[in-house]
């Protein structure tokens, strides 16, 4: 599939968004606007949730979005505010130019049955119907013609490894399985977006991983503009075009994952990235430096931008006097030392990170 020409161009921008569930949510809305209240505060004297509080972030066209937290951050019911599952209290989601929070009821259906589809952590496969037909459910609403239901359908359980399992149902497939069939069945309806919602969580390690690297083989060609829930942070680094971390309903950083792993804005990032292998996760190009023009360093070797850092120290043997040029394609891009490798694996000490508190 070409990418698209809006690739890297918001495809849709979420602005201001609040969520507060209540009997007279706007209420308690003005309150914790004009007094400035906590979360405890409203719960305490208003007896109303704040489950987002002033959300604000852009998903590009072609990226994988991953949005992160722990239980109770607000994170699944984000997700479900982009395609109107949930009512907003207050903001904006503009896609395609326009606010979808202001589409009527047929609009927002025809932009989940054919601009939106969303992968469940619980599958959300039809117990009765067999895996073709799950597939085929969203070119089924369309009215699409039965040749061509079953031919989408097909091919798309051929893209997920699932050729053969067209005649099965559900309950004779594995966990690993069935997701691949939820997958297919979102890819088959050509959205543009594709919402995932802990879709992985449900799945042992092992097949998890699998999926993971499944996701990442499709997306190359496919280029969708992917927004993903999560906990696990691992699977967050692994998949993040862009990564945003929440906490009690707030945005407490977002960008690029790299960077949030080596630059954390507050005591909270810092403790949630601290025990990452970092050697694993970090790619060369995090810790590249501009190649100068007036340097005469020896240069060992050539390395990929996108390898990690356990790959460099292979490849140097843990000579820490070893420097790389790096290259992204035919292109050299920069120099990678590994003296700033073994820096960028020993995270930052607390007392050097901005606290929000102070």
């Amino acid at each position: 599939m070409t990418v698209s020409s809006d690739a890297g161009e918001p495809k849709f921008k979420i602005n201001a968004l609040y969520k507060i569930f209540g009997e007279e949510p706007e209420i308690a809305l003005k309150a914790l606007r004009d007094r400035n209240l906590t979360k405890s505060e409203l719960l305490e004297e208003y007896n109303h949730v704040l489950a987002l509080e002033d959300i604000n972030f852009n998903a590009k066209a072609g990226e994988i979005s991953v949005i992160m937290g722990l239980s109770g951050s607000g994170k699944s019911t984000l997700i479900r505010h982009i395609n109107r599952l949930i009512e907003p209290t207050s903001g904006e989601i503009i896609y395609g130019g326009n606010d979808i929070l202001s589409c009527s009821a047929d609009e927002i259906r025809q932009i989940r049955r054919e601009k939106m589809s969303m992968v469940f952590q619980n599958f959300g496969l039809l117990p009765h119907r067999t895996v073709i037909q799950n597939v085929g459910l969203s070119l089924e609403a369309r009215s699409f013609s039965r040749k061509r239901i079953f031919s989408e359908a097909e091919k798309w359980l051929d893209e997920v490894g699932l050729q053969g399992y067209e005649g099965k149902y559900p309950d004779q497939l594995s966990g690993g399985m069935q997701q691949r069939v939820g997958i297919a069945r979102a890819l088959a309806s050509n959205a543009e977006v594709m919402l995932m919602d802990e879709a992985f969580s449900a799945l042992d390690p092992l097949i998890r991983s699998d999926m993971q690297d499944l996701l990442l083989k499709l997306q190359k060609g496919l280029r969708k503009t992917i927004v993903f829930i999560t906990h696990d942070l691992d699977e967050a680094l692994k998949l993040a075009d862009h990564l945003v971390i929440l906490k009690d309903g707030k945005i407490v950083q977002q960008g690029d994952p790299q960077r949030v792993l080596v630059e954390p804005e507050d005591r909270y990032v810092f403790d949630f990235v601290s025990d990452t292998n970092r050697a694993r996760v970090l790619r060369v190009r995090t810790i590249m430096e501009p190649i100068s023009s007036s340097s005469h360093m020896f240069i060992e070797g050539e390395i990929d931008q996108e390898e990690t850092l356990e790959t460099m120290i292979k490849l140097s043997g843990g000579d820490i006097s070893k420097n790389y040029l790096v290259k992204n394609g035919v292109d050299s891009v920069g120099i990678a030392k590994m003296e700033r490798l073994l820096e960028a694996l020993v995270p930052v000490k607390k007392n050097e990170i901005r606290s929000k508190e102070i």
